[in-house]
């Protein structure tokens, strides 16, 4: 740590700045705070007490570059990686008198009382802020209920109420990530594309940073399979693009989807790419980032929660399980095995005794379901094809390897669905009360 002058000298503060209470007919309330943000990078803070109220403040002290002392002769298990890791200094022994020396700021927080009363009273003597986690009103300062959305620090103090607190700044902090609290910014916005992930169809899945970049968005470019219930909160001003209309064919469409990529971003908008899943699974999303690059064009990509995890879990199947599966395997089923196209080795799919979860693979599932058996997979493995999972048109259609073609013919499964094969099914099937399916 390197000596830095203090922010106030003793000199400088002549009063006891510790909150001072009124009477208010039967009850004593607190005074306000006063609201302020401490820059602690590379200051003294001296944590005392290794417990949970140790282990919630921690992370912030620390993403706050602060130069943390922790004195407890015991500490939880995340506390104590946090030591092993090199984040804090650790010192196992309890309180005594001086250890908040040259401290900007403490935190007491151990499970003795004198101890607490009495490193509160040299933060005192010391002119070190202080929270106390046993006795608020004891202490000289409080911390607030903190969030934090894109640069944004939101910190709500209610006294007495910490659960009005984290409401507050619940509310305000999700406002801030999904738009709905208008929140413009007045600083110059750098043209780009950024690549959402949308997840696998239910608009709650999408990651918060996808969310909000949409909500800032000037024109979203959207597949029909991203979560479209988001694009009905957009203001009128967004222009959206459904990348499934582009015109030119199937074959040209991905290389039209990049042309309006590149010429919306060259114009000066900013500009989502909303795309269902994850962009780089199955979602050419590469293609598109190579694109922008070759044109120039700063492109981020916000990865999204995968159906081939999110859809089976959904319908109550776990892609591993301990004892069943101990690998799962993510294969495109968009050309039929026989296909030249084909890069997937199959023959080597059926050896694999884990999970294979199949994306785009409905109406091709029984020429695969075939040649899975050709090469050894038994016909009896279980099977679950879980269409538009995450919506609320979300059903789940069970059968073996044996029968799976003829049950997603004779179901009228239609795309998109997600084909789990595997020992999971009946691992989930006992969870939602199915019976296995018979061969």
């Amino acid at each position: 740590m390197t000596d830095k002058p203090r922010a106030a000298t003793p000199a400088a503060r002549t009063t006891q700045e510790v909150p001072a209470t009124r009477e208010t007919g039967d009850s004593r309330e607190a005074q306000g705070a006063y609201p302020v943000g401490l820059r602690l990078a590379n200051r003294r803070v001296v944590v005392l007490g290794a417990g949970q109220v140790a282990q919630r403040r921690l992370p912030a002290l620390l993403a706050a570059g602060a130069d943390v002392t922790l004195i407890a002769p015991s500490a939880t298990p995340s506390v104590e990686a946090m030591a092993e890791a090199g984040e804090l200094r650790w010192e196992r022994r309890r309180y005594r008198e001086g250890d908040l020396a040259d401290a900007w700021y403490a935190l007491i927080s151990t499970d003795d009382p004198a101890a607490n009363a009495a490193a509160s009273a040299e933060a005192e003597a010391n002119r070190v802020w202080c929270v106390r986690s046993d006795d608020a009103e004891a202490a000289t300062a409080w911390t607030p209920a903190t969030g934090r959305s894109e640069g944004v620090t939101v910190a709500v103090l209610t006294g007495r109420d910490p659960r009005r607190s984290a409401a507050v700044r619940d509310a305000v902090v999700e406002g801030l990530r999904d738009g709905t609290i208008a929140a413009p910014r007045h600083r110059s916005r750098t043209p780009g594309v950024a690549l959402v992930g949308g997840g696998p169809g239910d608009p709650d899945l999408i990651t918060v940073r996808g969310r909000r970049l949409i909500a800032e968005a000037d024109v979203v470019i959207a597949d029909r399979l991203g979560p479209r219930d988001l694009l009905d909160e957009l203001p009128p001003h967004v222009e959206v693009i459904d990348a499934a209309k582009i015109p030119y064919g199937r074959f040209m469409a991905q290389e039209a989807i990049n042309s309006a990529l590149i010429e919306h971003a060259k114009a000066g908008r900013v500009v989502v790419r909303l795309k269902g899943g994850d962009p780089f699974v199955f979602g050419r999303g590469m293609e598109e980032a190579e694109a922008l690059a070759e044109a120039g064009i700063p492109c981020t990509v916000v990865p999204g929660v995968s159906s081939a995890i999110s859809v089976p879990g959904a319908a109550g199947i776990p892609v591993t399980h301990r004892g069943v599966a101990h690998e799962f395997t993510v294969v495109s089923g968009h050309v039929a095995p026989d296909d030249p196209r084909s890069l997937v080795d199959w023959q080597a799919l059926a050896r694999l005794r884990g999970t294979l979860v199949l994306l785009m693979a409905v109406e091709r599932i029984g020429a695969i379901a075939e040649a899975l058996i050709a090469y050894g997979r038994s016909p009896q493995t279980p099977v679950a094809v879980v269409q538009e999972g995450t919506t609320a048109a979300q059903r789940r259609v069970d059968a073996t390897l044996a029968t799976v073609g003829e049950t997603v013919r004779a179901e009228g499964v239609r795309p998109p669905a997600v084909v789990v094969i595997g020992e999971v099914v009946a691992v989930g099937a006992r969870t939602t009360g199915r019976e296995p399916a018979d061969s």
